[in-house]
């Protein structure tokens, strides 16, 4: 009963409103405010400030939910590790990746990860690097994939592989022809760029400032096959990794004469974070899985 209680606590504790909190909870209102008043009572003090039908997290209750949100977080991982030592790959795992790996790595790393764990289940999310990496340290995720970066300490990420980053030019440009390109031959075109936020857009920034130059921004995109489809449309040049289905758009990809024209891909979790079993084991499957890929 003290468990479910800090449950209760904390669904109240989040929504500070005790109809949604039971609605969600799928017990009664009168329930829940009864299950919450003698829960107070039992700690010999009151962990909101009521007014009417309004419900406020007072200064106890803020110090006491930080308490209560580790403990069950706790024992959700200490549970999910038993299941883990009784029937291996049988836990939850939660990913964050980045958009680009949407087209091709992740759906291939889904299919594959499921021959050696079948009982594995996942929650994926998709999204910029910077939306991920708050997510990562809200522990709304568990572990994502995204290009390295200057992490700040409470992140700890592990490089997986390298992506080469290549020219992409409208079909019929004076570049069409050429076998290779240096930066210079492009850099004051108008580029397609990823938006800001986006590791993509950094390795880019971080090329041109190498070589000496200025990005350019004509547009900015959401995403990979939109930077391709606005090059088809001649609005300007980009720099992109290979991706899945870039044959359907009108362009010429040309490899770049540049030594760091291209990122890299790891994995990041929060640093010293008890990762559970469930998830050590997806981490140890994945650095194996693109082991020499560069």
């Amino acid at each position: 009963m003290e468990l479910l209680s800090l449950v209760y606590f904390r669904e109240v504790a989040q929504l500070e409103n005790m109809s949604r909190a039971a609605e969600k909870l799928h017990i009664s209102q009168p329930a829940l405010s009864k299950s919450i008043s003698q829960f107070e009572a039992s700690l010999g003090l009151e962990l909101f400030d009521r007014n009417g039908r309004s419900i406020k997290l007072n200064r106890y209750g803020h110090f006491f939910l930080k308490r209560v949100e580790k403990i069950l977080y706790d024992y959700d991982q200490a549970r999910e590790d038993l299941m883990s030592l009784v029937s291996p790959g049988h836990g939850e795992v939660s990913i964050g990746f980045m958009h680009t790996l949407g087209l091709q790595v992740i759906p291939s790393l889904m299919n594959d990860i499921r021959t050696v764990y079948p009982n594995m289940q996942f929650q994926l999310t998709q999204s910029n690097t910077m939306v991920l990496l708050e997510k990562l340290e809200k522990r709304e995720i568990d572990i994502c994939l995204i290009s390295s970066l200057n992490y700040k300490s409470t992140i700890y990420w592990e490089r997986l592989w390298e992506e080469e980053l290549f020219l992409i030019v409208p079909e019929g440009d004076v570049l069409a022809e050429k076998e290779r390109v240096k930066v210079k031959d492009f850099a004051a075109r108008p580029f397609i760029s990823i938006k800001k936020g986006n590791s993509l857009r950094k390795s880019v920034d971080d090329l041109y400032r190498q070589e000496g130059f200025e990005l350019n921004v004509a547009f900015e995109g959401e995403e990979v096959h939109t930077l391709a489809g606005l090059v088809e449309s001649g609005l300007g040049i980009s720099l992109i990794p290979v991706i899945k289905g870039i044959e359907q758009y009108k362009v010429r990809v040309i490899p770049v004469d540049a030594e760091n024209c291209k990122r890299e891909v790891g994995f990041a979790h929060v640093n010293n974070q008890l990762l559970s079993t469930t998830t050590k084991q997806f981490i140890a499957f994945i650095k194996q899985y693109f082991k020499g890929n560069g």
